[in-house]
């Protein structure tokens, strides 16, 4: 698994269930600690949960849309043989056959199986109805919590893009843009080097983004994870530094390319976990 992990626990009914997320867009649930809840051998309740046939088929439907790498003739292997009495199936041999990333293993003291959430959720449903809806509360509380801590981020950052834009901008005015030029040609120069800017970090222009997404509200920068806007602050910063150095813009396309793809690699390694936390909730 990733080096970077944020972990977290749900409490259903008087049991700890662990949680785990490495890229904040998918959350992995431990089956084990959800079949406690059944039985003190958990490992051979989630090895009975897998044995049907439905929950082969459910996971395969699963794998299918998520997973380019899904092994689809040895899936249809292990369906042709799942519901009879003889048929045993186990997270690692699940994983290890169809090339799974739906349900992973994971040694040591806090070990266990865990899975998706939509995975978890399943099974928590074959385990209890009852105790998946103390399940989903918690979650659900646990999500309100993050996405409450992360609006938070998102905005702080968002503003510290604005700011710096600030900065970039006056540095256009000062060493780019000639006293003859129009208003209009002046337009055009800061919506050049803004797009300069998103082409480097987001690999499009602002008009490509709005035509590839004109279902959405906003902008191509209202659209930024936290990372992308803190590394788009860093990078207007950096561009100011270039124009006053009189860098041309395809030596300052090269120089905030590798500023870009840096920080983007060292951010995806670091949790928001470390993100200091005030008193009243606000970040630092």
């Amino acid at each position: 698994m990733p080096k970077t992990i944020k972990k977290e626990t749900i409490h259903a009914k008087g049991f700890d269930i662990g949680i785990y997320t490495a890229d904040y867009e998918n959350e992995f649930i431990s089956l084990t600690d959800i079949a406690r809840y059944k039985s003190d051998m958990p490992h051979d309740v989630v090895k009975n949960w897998m044995r049907s046939r439905e929950t082969i088929e459910f996971l395969g439907i699963w794998e299918s849309l998520h997973n380019s790498s899904f092994k689809q003739v040895e899936f249809d292997l292990f369906r042709a043989e799942a519901g009879l009495n003889a048929f045993t199936m186990s997270p690692t041999k699940w994983i290890d056959g169809v090339n799974a990333i739906g349900i992973v293993t994971k040694a040591g003291r806090y070990g266990g199986t865990y899975a998706h959430s939509d995975i978890a959720l399943e099974f928590a449903s074959w385990v209890s109805a009852e105790f998946k809806l103390y399940i989903m509360k918690d979650y659900q509380r646990l999500k309100k919590d993050e996405n409450s801590r992360l609006s938070l981020n998102w905005n702080l950052n968002r503003e510290i893009a604005k700011l710096n834009y600030r900065i970039h901008t006056d540095a256009i005015k000062d060493y780019l843009i000639p006293p003859e030029l129009t208003p209009e040609q002046i337009s055009y120069k800061y919506a050049n080097e803004a797009d300069m800017l998103n082409v480097v970090l987001f690999g499009m222009t602002a008009k490509q983004w709005r035509d590839a997404n004109s279902d959405k509200k906003g902008n191509i920068r209202d659209d930024a994870n936290l990372n992308q806007l803190l590394v788009l602050a860093n990078m207007e910063s950096y561009n100011a530094i270039l124009i006053g150095q009189g860098k041309t813009m395809s030596e300052r396309i090269v120089l905030l390319r590798k500023l870009a793809v840096k920080q983007m690699e060292t951010l995806s390694m670091v949790s928001m976990d470390g993100i200091k936390q005030l008193p009243n909730g606000d970040s630092t």
